[in-house]
């Protein structure tokens, strides 16, 4: 479907930026994904288990994805427009190397094409097409993208990558055995302050071969089995 035809959208402040990238009913399809969480509730993690589970995303799988945000953001700000398709490429390159299993890479190509198609609309042009029958790009890539045309600064854009990770955990914990939401809300803060800590390096990144390297064996293979399961509330 083409992207409708809209007036530009206004500059807006940052800190509105980030609310609005944070915010789970974006038409960008955050909705199918709980982070693996339904299989790991399946394999016997239990609900109590779940804030170290979050903890344990933050400074693995989340700080992965954290660095190739920051790391698309810096490209685009520093490319000549030439330069950019091939940066990008090499940079996905990276992401994917830190990202070995098949689900959870083709969980993240979903929703980055699924922001993609919001930012066509909100910022056009930021996000460059790929070439004729390659995958779409990963959701920390089209995010970083979009900070550097929103305007959006490296540190805020780390706090909001560790702010999405845990929201949708916990977003899907309480569709899949449900409880207090505001136990919820603390264990989203919980999360994020696992991350504060590592801001600050996160946000300095500018070399695609420095991107973390953290392995999450777990947490792939619990994504790995909840892209087999015949039934399901959520994609991954």
């Amino acid at each position: 479907m083409p992207a409708p035809s809209l007036a530009p959208v206004p500059a807006a402040a940052p800190a509105t930026i980030a609310m609005l990238l944070a915010d789970s009913r974006l038409p960008a399809g955050a909705h199918v994904s709980s982070n693996a969480l339904e299989a790991a509730l399946r394999d016997g993690l239990r609900r109590d288990e779940v804030g170290a589970y979050l903890a344990s995303r933050q400074v693995t799988v989340t700080r992965v994805e954290a660095g190739t945000a920051v790391l698309a953001r810096h490209l685009a700000l520093t490319c000549a427009p030439e330069e950019l398709a091939p940066a990008l490429a090499a940079l996905e390159a990276e992401w994917a190397a830190r990202t070995p299993g098949r689900a959870q890479r083709e969980i993240t190509r979903v929703l980055g094409d699924g922001l993609r198609r919001l930012a066509d609309v909100l910022w056009p042009g930021a996000i460059p097409p790929v070439a004729a029958g390659a995958p779409p790009r990963p959701r920390p890539v089209v995010l970083g993208l979009v900070a550097a045309a929103a305007g959006l600064p490296a540190p805020e854009l780390v706090r909001l990558v560790a702010y999405d990770d845990a929201q949708t955990v916990v977003a899907a914990l309480l569709k899949l055995e449900p409880g207090d939401p505001r136990a919820g809300a603390a264990l989203v803060l919980e999360a994020c302050a696992a991350m504060e800590p590592l801001v600050g390096p996160l946000a300095a990144l500018q070399d695609p071969a420095l991107l973390p390297s953290a392995g999450a064996p777990q947490t792939e293979d619990w994504a790995e089995a909840q892209s087999a399961l015949p039934r399901r509330l959520f994609r991954a």
